[in-house]
C-alpha cells in the first residue's frame, strides 16, 4: 500500500515473519546504492504482500505467504506493459529482488505513489468517480493482451467463471441459514455460474478494484495500485466495487460508463457475493451490507 507519507512510530511490524530490519538487510545486500536509506512500513498495509517506504521515492513489496509470490514477477513483467495505455499511474517497478537473508521469496521494489486509499469520505463527487474508476476499467481491457498471463492459480482464477468457488459459495450458504436470504442469495449464485461465458479474445483485467486499491488526490483517483490478481481473461470480476463502494446514482454511472453486458453483471454478482458471503460466514459482519447490495441489484 502506499497511503500514509511513510512509517510512523507505533505501526504494527513484523507479520508474517517480514520485519523493517530483514527489509533494510535484503536491501543492503541485493541494491548496495539504496543501502542505509530508511525503511519504515506503512500505515496501511494489506494481507497478501507487507510494503515498507524506502527512503522518500519508492517503496518495499514482499509476499507474505508462496500463493502470492507468482505475482511479483508477473507485475515487473507487465506492469511496465500496461502502463502507457492507462489514465493513471500505475505501480513502476525499479528493482526485482531475489530470496535471501531467510526469506523464501521474490520481492520487488517500487517507485513511490502519492495518494490515499479511496474512501466515500475522500471523495466529493461520488458519481464522477465512479465514472473514473469504469474509465480505468475500460482502458485496461483495450490494453493489448498478447501473451499476457491467462486466468489462473497466479490470479486466484479471477478471471475465470466464478464457479470455481461453487462449493465453498454453497458451504457459506448453508452456514448462513436463516441469517440471510439463502434461497434469494443461492438463485442469484446460480445465475453466476451459469451465465453464458464472456465473448470475444480475453481482455486485461486487474482482479482486485477495491477501494483500498485505488488512491486519491484532492477526492479524485490518482493512481490504481496491486496487480496482483491481474492477467487476461474475464472482466466480470473487475465489476465487484459496484457494490462494495459504489450505490444508487454513482452505481447507475459506473453501470452505464463501464459497458458490461447482462451475462457480465450476473457474474459479477456472483463474484461479490462469493467474497461477502464467505467472510460473513466467517464472522466478518461488515460484508452483511455487500450481501444486501447484491441481492437487492440483482434481477427478480
Amino acid at each position: 500500500m502506499v497511503d500514509s507519507p511513510g512509517g510512523r512510530a507505533g505501526i504494527p511490524d513484523g507479520r508474517a515473519g517480514i520485519d523493517a530490519g530483514l527489509v533494510a538487510r535484503l536491501v543492503a545486500a541485493q541494491f548496495p546504492q539504496w543501502a542505509g536509506l530508511p525503511v519504515t512500513p506503512v500505515e496501511v498495509d494489506g494481507w497478501d504482500n507487507r510494503t515498507y517506504r524506502l527512503g522518500d521515492d519508492m517503496t518495499v513489496r514482499l509476499p507474505t505467504a508462496e500463493g502470492y509470490a507468482p505475482a511479483v514477477r508477473k507485475e515487473h513483467r507487465w506492469l511496465p506493459v500496461l502502463a502507457p495505455s492507462l489514465p493513471v499511474p500505475v505501480p513502476v517497478p525499479l528493482a526485482l529482488g531475489v530470496p535471501g537473508e531467510g526469506y523464501p521469496f521474490p520481492w520487488s521494489v517500487r517507485r513511490w505513489l502519492d495518494g490515499r486509499t479511496a474512501s466515500p469520505d475522500r471523495v466529493e463527487d461520488l458519481v464522477g468517480f465512479a465514472e473514473s474508476v469504469a474509465g480505468f476499467i475500460r482502458a485496461l481491457q483495450r490494453a493489448d493482451a498478447t501473451d499476457g498471463p491467462e486466468a489462473g492459480a497466479h490470479s486466484f482464477y479471477r478471471g475465470a467463471s466464478p464457479g470455481h468457488y461453487d462449493d465453498g459459495t454453497r458451504r457459506a450458504l448453508a452456514a448462513l441459514a436463516g441469517r440471510v436470504d439463502t434461497a434469494r442469495a443461492a438463485a442469484v449464485w446460480e445465475d453466476a455460474v451459469s451465465a453464458p461465458e464472456r465473448s470475444g479474445p480475453p481482455v486485461w483485467f486487474h482482479g482486485d478494484i477495491a477501494h483500498g486499491n485505488l488512491l486519491v488526490d484532492g477526492g479524485k483517483l490518482a493512481a490504481v495500485i496491486d496487480f496482483g490478481t491481474s492477467g487476461v481473461g474475464d472482466p466480470a470480476c473487475d465489476l465487484v466495487i459496484a457494490y462494495t463502494m459504489f450505490s444508487g446514482e454513482s452505481r447507475r454511472a459506473f453501470r452505464e460508463a463501464v459497458a458490461a453486458d447482462d451475462a457480465t453483471w450476473a457474474r459479477a454478482r456472483g463474484w461479490a457475493l462469493w467474497k461477502a458471503l464467505i467472510t460473513l460466514a466467517d464472522g466478518d459482519e461488515r460484508s452483511r451490507r455487500v450481501v444486501e447490495e447484491v441481492l437487492g441489484d440483482a434481477p427478480r
